[in-house]
């Protein structure tokens, strides 16, 4: 029996979301956002990824490397469950476990290898900038596809019904940010917000602003009568040291 075991990443994730909060509790809740999975030098083989294409959809293992000194322990507040019942962490998703280590399926959208580099650009990812990734496989439709599977606690994913509305000051600064970027911004904002990342605790306080990141943009917002509303946008954000 092996007591320990010594993993290297062979990529690692560069996506629009730069901040833990704000990014989707579970993967292919946003469509819009592209990630893109950047081969390490001694792993970017175009030779490794052969046939790869073919695949809709792909697996990615993965570290929770933004929470993995925080430790773990035996049970956990789920936030689908408003964070009032404790669950084994075995019965979770959480990232604070044993060996932090998580698994997401995203769909494959391009498959690019030039210049010595290999680069995956995928949708539907929920994973944070700078996420190393530990392996990566193709999705099985037959076999990884289990209709009988059930889980009464996670039978369904949780999304706003509402219209994302954007103040004048918002949407100038978006048209304008989506000009020189050339992003979807509108959409994909949207996308984030119905995800609702409020804390399950605090769902009920319809009139608390919050704040998100995505790329440099820190997106302040609220849900209040019946509808999400982009309060304010501001360019140029900078993650604090």
């Amino acid at each position: 029996m092996t007591d320990s075991l010594t993993l290297s990443p062979i990529a690692v994730v560069r996506s629009a979301y730069v901040q833990k909060f704000g990014i989707p509790h579970q993967p292919g809740m946003t469509g819009s956002l592209r990630s893109f999975i950047e081969f390490m030098p001694d792993i970017a083989s175009a030779e490794a990824v052969r046939g790869l294409e073919q695949c809709s959809h792909i697996w990615l293992v993965f570290v929770f490397s933004a929470t993995m000194d925080e430790g773990w322990k035996p049970t956990v507040r789920p936030p689908r469950m408003g964070g009032k019942t404790r669950l084994g962490v075995f019965a979770t998703r959480t990232p604070h476990r044993p060996n932090p280590i998580g698994l997401s399926p995203v769909k494959l959208e391009a498959v690019h290898t030039s210049g010595g580099k290999v680069t995956l650009e995928v949708s539907g990812a929920d994973l944070l900038d700078g996420t190393p990734i530990l392996d990566i496989k193709p999705y099985l439709p037959g076999s990884d596809c289990l209709p009988e599977a059930h889980y009464p606690l996670a039978s369904s994913r949780e999304k706003l019904d509402y219209p994302v509305v954007f103040s004048e000051q918002a949407d100038i600064e978006l048209k304008a940010w989506q000009k020189q970027h050339g992003q979807p911004i509108h959409d994909q904002i949207a996308e984030v917000l119905l995800c609702d990342p409020r804390p399950g605790y605090a769902r009920e306080n319809n009139d608390r602003e919050y704040g998100i990141n995505l790329y440099d943009l820190n997106i302040r917002w609220q849900v209040a009568n019946e509808q999400v509303r982009v309060v304010s946008v501001e360019t140029d954000w900078v993650e604090p040291d």
